[in-house]
């Protein structure tokens, strides 16, 4: 391996080895070589005799000054040793093996090859070269056991990251299996969940995306549920290949494609939801530490797919209740128009026809002098006069169940209108400021006039304002509406949670229908007392 192609870290180490430390090492490599096999195979037995696990042996045995004095007997650069440091040394912290440990078992090499030279004046003259080996020894362990902890945090980080920017539950899973695909240096992934009925995996995610997609369902088999329940590591050997992959591996082209396939469970509370498979073409047993964290990925993703599906379902619930409440309200346009159209139709044509009769009988009474006739033609003009009166207001409740302006003229038209009703009835100063409206959605047009509506309700029965200011503008593919009186005001909270009242949250609920934004505020004390309503709804071509 060119010094280029090494960490920073690897190059430093190598490079503070000057020529006298490798002459030095050199020395003691050769002067050493009959007692290399001696001490190792007492180091191996003291550190059994420690407690250090066989890995953990072999891999401690790796780093020591007699492991580099044999490369360099084998005609092997240092660079060579420092490289062998550092994969190790990354072995022994997924091994779990703290740094202390590490050194503990270094320094029992130390006191047997200080044992070894018994000669004191020789002992001495190879101290010198071994503390400088052992410096940059511990600089590569640092910098392989950083670089484990470093995969480690970005692992977790990419995946709570994922877990805050994923848009859907397929680009949610996608991402977790690539993510730990890269984590674990794995040459394909696939990440399966069972199917409702639990019956078959369905495949939810395939990397890379070239190498051939899986089945669409992989019928679940007698056995192999209770396999895949638990983490499974296969590495093939001379004798069967892979062949005891084929047992847990669900693409069983796996088999004969990778040297090592591990599979990793995504289950909670005792049940298996799903299973994540790392095939590798080279042979590549994990280790605990890599176990420990593909396992709690693993119970990150289940936990992190079960909030994305229900809050899918939960947008998904969200759009029905709107659009079965959008139609509601269509429907209540349509009912109010057929009620109109009744009044309008039945009972104001037959309140007109009342009236009329009503004209004919009093110029058929004779106009006498009798106090009984004068009696019946007061009474009659009181009927007439209250069926005059009544018409009246009929033609009001149909204007407002269903303005015809609004259809015939536009929103303007009708607003206008609507504002000269109310002036009429309710004696206040009104103000409006209305910018040029383009063609608006009808359903927009109509919904825009009921809050309008509502507003002016609300106004001439609780506020007792004298000045009422209203404002409608569109721009940038956005309406708004604000409305501003000088009323007595009240609480907007609590008019917003009070069940027997409708008037604001039934306004707010027609605003969210459109996509909208509804804010109320209101001061019932000062000189700014008053409600303001400021509405904005966004028109979509």
């Amino acid at each position: 391996m060119q010094t280029a192609q090494l960490s920073p870290e690897l190059a430093d180490a190598a490079d503070a080895l000057s020529d006298r430390v490798w002459e030095q090492l050199q020395r003691l490599a050769v002067w050493a070589e009959p007692y290399f096999a001696k001490i190792e195979r007492k180091f191996l037995g003291r550190l059994r005799d420690l407690g250090y696990e066989p890995r953990q042996r072999n891999a401690l045995s790796a780093i020591t000054t007699g492991a580099a004095a044999r490369l360099l007997l084998q005609g092997h650069p240092l660079l060579k040793f420092i490289e062998q440091v550092e994969y190790n040394g990354r072995r022994l912290a997924k091994l779990k093996l703290p740094p202390t440990g590490v050194l503990k078992g270094l320094k029992e090499y130390d006191l047997l090859l200080t044992a070894a030279l018994a000669e004191p004046d020789r002992a001495d003259a190879f101290q010198w070269v071994r503390d400088q080996l052992h410096f940059c020894v511990i600089l590569t362990l640092n910098n392989a056991y950083y670089q484990v902890r470093e995969v480690e945090t970005r692992a977790f980080y990419d995946q709570f990251r994922i877990e805050l920017e994923a848009r859907n539950l397929e680009e949610l899973l996608r991402r977790f299996l690539e993510s730990l695909v890269q984590a674990s240096r794995a040459d394909a992934g696939r990440l399966y969940m069972l199917n409702e009925d639990e019956t078959a995996w369905a495949p939810k995610a395939c990397l890379p995306l070239d190498s051939g997609q899986p089945p669409a369902l992989i019928p679940v088999q007698s056995g192999w549920r209770n396999k895949l329940s638990k983490p499974q590591c296969h590495v093939a050997s001379p004798e069967n290949g892979c062949g005891r992959g084929r047992e847990v591996a669900l693409d069983q082209t796996w088999a004969r494609n990778f040297a090592s396939l591990w599979s990793i469970p995504l289950a909670t509370g005792g049940r298996t939801a799903g299973v994540m498979q790392f095939g590798f073409r080279k042979k590549y047993e994990w280790l605990p530490r890599e176990q420990e964290l593909l396992a709690a990925a693993a119970e990150r993703c289940l936990m992190a797919a079960e909030k994305q599906r229900l809050m899918e379902d939960l947008a998904r619930r969200e759009e029905q209740v709107r659009r079965l409440a959008e139609h509601m309200l269509h429907v209540e346009e349509i009912e109010r128009r057929r009620i109109s159209r009744e009044l309008h139709d039945e009972a104001g044509q037959s309140l007109l026809c009342i009236r009329l009769q009503m004209e004919m009988l009093e110029q058929n009474i004779p106009n006498g002098a009798e106090a009984w006739e004068r009696e019946w033609m007061a009474k009659l003009r009181e009927a007439r006069d209250l069926t005059e009166h009544t018409i009246l207001e009929m033609r009001r409740l149909i204007a407002a169940l269903s303005p015809a302006v609004l259809e015939q003229l536009g929103l303007g038209a009708a607003l206008r209108q609507l504002l000269n009703r109310f002036r009429r009835l309710h004696p206040c100063r009104m103000k409006l400021q209305m910018s040029k409206l383009e063609a608006l959605p009808q359903q927009t047009q109509i919904i825009v006039y009921r809050l309008m509506q509502e507003c002016c309700n609300n106004i001439g029965k609780h506020s007792a304002a004298t000045q009422v200011n209203i404002s409608l503008n569109f721009a940038d593919e956005t309406l708004r509406l604000g409305v501003e009186d000088n009323g007595v005001g009240f609480n907007v909270g609590e008019a917003l949670l009070r069940r027997d009242s409708f008037g604001l949250s039934g306004m707010r609920e027609r605003v969210a229908l459109l996509g909208g934004k509804f804010h109320a505020e209101s001061r019932t004390e000062g000189s700014k007392r008053g409600t303001k309503i400021f509405i904005e709804l966004p028109i979509s071509r």
